[in-house]
C-alpha cells in the first residue's frame, strides 16, 4: 500500500517546517530557534527555495498563504498574485492569431507578487524583520549549495526553455545544467536577494530591479511598465471553508483553485468509505468522478472576484454537492462532464511552519511552469512566471485576459481546523494536482486514520483534465483493470514522473499536547524537521 521509502512521521514540540528542499527546511528552523514565530520561519524557507529550487518558485513569481495565530484562533489568508499590466489585450493577441496565450512569450508574464507577499505578511503577522529572514537565502546564493537530486532532473528539463535567450545561463553551470551534487552559486540572484533585504519592497518594485524587469518584458514585445510594477499590492481576505466528518477545511478565496478542493470535499463527504479497501476501484472510481466534476466546475466559474462575479456560496453548499454527486455511478464513468448549473500543471514549492505557540502558517510560492516563462532578467537571475497563461482569450469567460486582473491561479495552501483548534497545516505542489492531492490526504486521514506520514506515502491518482487519469505504476493491477473497466482511461507514471502526482507537506498538531507530526512528500527531495 505505501512506498518503499515510507519514513515514520517526525515529532517535535517547540517547532516544525516541511518543505520540499532540506536546506530551504533549515532556513526556516533558523528562524524559529532564534525565537522567531511561523510566518517568520515561512519566509525563510521560501525565499530559500527561490535559490535552492528555482525552477519552481522565485522572486519573480506569486504566493498564497493561510495563517492560523493561536491567540486569535482565526485563520487568515492573502493573495499575493500579480495582476495583468494595464496594457493587456485579448484584441492584440487575437489579431497576432492566438487562440491561448503562449506559455514562453512575454504575454504570459502577470506582475510578480511573492516579494510584496512576504514583505505584506512578514509585517503583519511575523516577527523578524525581512533583513534577517532572508540570511540564509543571500548564503546560498552568494557562496552556493549543492543540487539535490530530483531538483537536479527538473532543472535539466528546464534547460531547452531557459536557453531562449543568454541571460538563461545566468541560471546553469556555463549553459549546463547542474548535476546531482553539484555546487550552484547564483550571484545575480543574490544581488537581488540583498537588495529587498535591504531596501524592502520598494527595492523590487521602484528602481532599477523594476526597470530591468519592465525593460526585457517590452523588448520581448510584451505589456510590464514600471509602472505595473510601482502599483502592485497584495490583499488579504477571508478565507473559505467547509466541513468534512467534524474537519473544518480552509482554502483561499477565488482566483485560487482552492474552490475545487472544497467542491470535492464535499462530493466525497456523500460516499461511504468505510467498506471500501484504500486501493479497491471503487474508492478510486469515487474519488476520480469527484474530482472530474470539481475541475468543471473550477474551469468554469474560477476567475478575479474583483473584476467577475464568482458563485463561490452556492458552489461550496453542501446542496448543490449533493446535485453533482447525483451524476456519479457506481457502475461506469461519466462520458460527458459539464458544470453544474448555478446563478449569478506545475512546478511549485509549498511550506508549512507551525511554532511552539501554535502559530502556523501554510504558504505557497510559484512560477508556475517549470522556470516559469524561461524569460531571466538579464544581471538579475530572476525568471519571470508565466501565470498568466492561464487566461482565457475567449471574450465571454469570465477569466478572460483584462488589464489589472488577476488569473486563475492552481497554487492553493490549506489548512484543516477542529472544535476551534489548529489540526492540520498542508498543501500538496503541482499545478492541477493541487486540489486533488487536497481531496486525497483529507480522505487518507479522515476515513483511513493514517498517520500524517502514512498518509502522504500512500499511492495517489492524477486527473488530467481532458484527458483521462494518471495512477503510479506500483498499483495492485486489480484496481487499474476495475477501473478501466468502469470506463476510465488510464496512464502509468514511474520514476521522476511521480512528481506529477504532487509535492505534500504536512504538519498536525495535537491541541492537548502541543506535540507536532511532521510529514513530507517522498516523491520530492525534502523533509519535515523541528526541534
Amino acid at each position: 500500500m505505501f512506498f518503499n521509502s515510507r519514513r515514520s512521521s517526525v515529532l517535535s514540540k517547540r517547532g516544525m517546517v516541511a518543505t520540499s528542499q532540506p536546506l530551504a527546511a533549515v532556513a526556516g528552523l533558523k528562524m524559529l530557534m532564534k525565537g522567531g514565530n511561523a510566518i517568520d520561519g515561512a519566509v525563510a524557507a521560501a525565499a530559500a527555495l527561490a535559490v535552492v529550487e528555482p525552477m519552481s518558485t522565485g522572486v519573480g513569481g506569486d504566493a498564497f498563504s493561510l495563517v492560523w495565530m493561536a491567540k486569535e484562533k482565526k485563520v487568515h489568508a492573502l493573495n499575493a498574485s500579480g495582476r495583468a499590466p494595464q496594457g493587456a489585450s485579448v484584441e492584440e493577441l487575437v489579431h497576432k492569431g492566438f487562440a491561448e496565450i503562449p506559455p514562453t512569450s512575454p504575454y504570459s508574464v502577470s506582475i510578480p507578487g511573492t516579494v510584496d507577499g512576504w514583505i505584506d505578511i512578514l509585517e503583519r503577522y511575523g516577527t523578524m524583520p525581512i533583513s534577517e529572514v532572508l540570511e540564509p537565502a543571500i548564503h546560498y546564493a552568494e557562496s552556493g549549495f549543492p543540487v539535490s537530486e530530483l531538483i537536479a532532473h527538473q532543472w535539466a528539463d528546464g534547460m531547452e526553455k531557459l536557453s531562449q535567450f543568454p541571460s538563461g545561463r545566468e541560471l546553469s553551470i556555463n549553459g549546463e545544467a547542474p548535476r546531482n551534487g553539484q555546487t550552484v552559486i547564483l550571484s545575480g540572484l543574490g544581488k537581488v536577494l540583498r537588495d529587498i533585504a535591504e531596501g524592502g519592497r520598494d527595492a523590487f518594485y521602484r528602481g532599477q530591479i523594476a526597470e530591468k524587469i519592465a525593460d526585457f518584458v517590452q523588448q520581448l514585445g510584451g505589456w510590464i511598465t514600471v509602472e505595473d510594477l510601482a502599483q502592485h499590492h497584495s490583499k488579504w481576505e477571508e478565507p473559505i471553508s467547509t466541513d468534512y466528518r467534524g474537519l473544518t477545511c480552509w482554502e483561499c478565496p477565488p482566483n485560487g483553485q482552492g474552490l475545487a478542493a472544497l467542491i470535492a470535499l464535499n462530493i466525497a463527504e456523500g460516499f461511504d468509505f468505510s467498506g471500501l479497501s484504500h486501493d479497491s476501484s471503487e474508492r478510486y472510481h469515487f474519488l476520480i468522478e469527484t474530482m472530474h466534476l470539481a475541475f468543471a466546475d473550477a474551469l468554469a466559474y474560477i476567475a478575479d472576484p474583483d473584476s467577475v462575479f464568482v458563485p463561490t456560496e452556492q458552489l461550496i453548499s453542501k446542496s448543490y454537492a449533493a446535485e453533482r454527486r447525483s451524476l456519479i455511478s457506481e457502475k461506469a464513468s461519466l462520458v460527458q462532464i459539464n458544470p453544474g448549473s448555478v446563478t449569478n500543471d506545475g512546478d511549485t514549492v509549498y511550506i508549512s511552519v507551525v511554532d511552539g505557540e501554535g502559530n502556523a502558517c501554510s504558504f505557497i510560492n510559484s512560477l508556475y511552469q517549470g522556470f516559469g516563462s524561461g524569460l531571466v532578467v538579464p544581471g538579475t537571475g530572476i525568471a519571470l512566471q508565466n501565470r498568466a497563461a492561464l487566461f482565457s482569450l475567449i471574450p465571454d469567460h469570465p477569466n478572460v485576459l483584462a488589464p489589472g486582473k488577476r488569473p486563475f491561479h492552481t497554487i492553493i495552501p490549506a489548512m484543516a481546523t477542529r472544535d476551534g483548534e489548529l489540526f492540520l497545516s498542508y498543501g500538496v505542489m503541482g499545478g492541477f494536482q493541487q486540489a486533488q492531492g487536497h481531496l486525497q490526504v483529507i480522505n487518507n486521514i479522515v476515513d483511513y486514520g493514517m498517520a500524517p506520514q502514512q498518509s502522504l506515502d500512500a499511492r495517489r491518482f492524477s486527473v488530467i483534465v481532458g484527458q483521462g487519469v494518471a495512477l503510479e505504476d506500483d498499483m495492485h493491477s486489480a484496481t487499474v483493470e476495475g477501473l478501466r473497466k468502469l470506463g476510465h482511461n488510464i496512464s502509468l507514471g514511474s520514476g521522476p514522473e511521480r512528481m506529477m502526482f504532487g509535492g505534500a507537506q504536512l504538519i498536525q498538531r495535537d491541541s492537548e499536547s502541543g506535540t507536532l507530526w511532521g510529514a513530507s512528500e517522498p516523491r520530492k527531495d525534502g523533509c519535515a524537521i523541528g526541534f
